[in-house]
């Protein structure tokens, strides 16, 4: 069974409250580990009524900072299948508001508001299942993979995974010990390979960056199995040499599936050259949401969802990048542009789906329907 991704509590709490078509839960921190220098994994205590969600889902944290309320999509690392509590891992980036703030300030027994678990990096699972995974993770990359990994161990004995997993240096790989513990556990089913850029000298797996060459030699090592699906999630670079390589083995492009959480940048000049500039002016559009029809004009400058937010609409979204789909809505009438396109497939874009966070109105007759 193939993926589906769209391209790209206090120990009890009150009821979710619902905004629009979401819904957002007050959960309650019951911990916060400490996996790396860098990397934090925060668990939730589930509510009275439990979240239900899918391996390889994101939740969206809501926290004020320096007095303005943010919110960053953070993949879950707990599965389902294997974990009574929510889990997510937060990693340190330079400049980062969120990712640094929470490390620094968030403490169990706080509660922090969240936004139901989202996301399309996911898939079904069947014990008759038996199929090979093969997964490609860079440093914080490992997140819904490791979400994933413990659910394809526990629900499908006939399958099997082999992770590669890309890091700066021993030190900075996120669930080394659970990874260890799996792959001993389930001796023949979960396949690491381990590679880190600044190796010490008693390194005996592969060292350097995951380029074209590394990945050839890696490939060989791999067993070769009927049903394969791959999996990648990291930096750009590293997912842009996955593909290449990919694509060069003749690999499917529907067996292939990615998670990003930054937008990407590699090639996208020539691609607006390729496609041409649309004109972007003054715009009023039309967005339908929970029932509710509302009427605005976007500058140019501004997207759909900062300038329905600025007046005060409740729409839904959460990275605001256009990568998690959060702020989906479909396109009925008019055209708009996109400055991102990594979340949407082909087959979204060509059934008219839009992501307001980085739409722009090309046309006076806009209408979105959301939700």
């Amino acid at each position: 069974m193939a993926f589906s991704f769209f391209k790209k509590n206090k120990e009890q709490v009150e009821e979710p409250k619902k905004q629009g078509s979401q819904r957002y839960y007050d959960l309650h921190v019951k911990d916060i580990i400490q996996e790396t220098k860098d990397a934090v994994s925060i668990v939730f205590s589930q509510p009275e009524n439990p979240i239900s969600y899918k391996p390889g889902q994101f939740l969206t944290l809501i926290v004020p900072v320096e007095g303005k309320e943010v919110r960053r999509a953070y993949s879950l690392c707990s599965s389902p299948f294997t974990d009574q509590d929510l889990a997510v891992t937060v990693k340190r980036v330079e400049n980062g508001l969120m990712s640094n703030w929470l490390p620094d300030n968030l403490q169990a027994g706080t509660s922090v508001k969240v936004m139901e678990p989202m996301g399309v990096f996911t898939t079904e699972y069947d014990t008759s299942n038996k199929r090979h995974l093969i997964m490609f993770a860079g440093g914080s990359g490992i997140t819904p993979m490791m979400s994933i990994i413990k659910s394809i161990l526990t629900q499908e004995p006939g399958s099997i995974i082999s992770l590669i997993y890309a890091n700066r240096n021993e030190e900075s790989i996120i669930f080394k010990e659970v990874l260890d513990r799996l792959s001993t556990q389930y001796e023949g089913r979960l396949h690491l390979i381990h590679i880190l850029d600044d190796a010490p000298m008693n390194w005996q797996g592969h060292s350097g960056l995951l380029n074209h060459d590394m990945l050839v030699k890696i490939f060989e090592r791999i067993p070769s199995w009927d049903n394969t699906t791959y999996l990648m999630c990291g930096p750009e670079g590293m997912m842009k040499n996955v593909e290449d390589l990919l694509e060069e083995q003749n690999i499917s492009k529907d067996l292939v599936f990615k998670e990003s959480f930054v937008a990407g940048t590699i090639d996208k000049e020539l691609d607006k050259q390729q496609a041409g500039e649309d004109e972007i002016v003054t715009r009023e559009v039309t967005v339908v949401y929970d029932g509710d029809e509302h009427k605005f004009t976007v500058e140019p400058g501004r997207t759909i969802l900062e300038t329905a937010l600025d007046k005060g609409i409740d729409l839904p979204y959460s990275c605001q990048s256009g990568l998690c789909t959060a702020c989906r809505g479909k396109c009925v009438s008019g055209k708009v542009k996109l400055d991102e396109e990594e979340g949407l497939s082909e087959a979204e874009m060509a059934e008219g789906y839009v992501l307001t966070c980085v739409g722009h109105p090309l046309t006076d007759d806009v209408v979105i329907e959301i939700g």
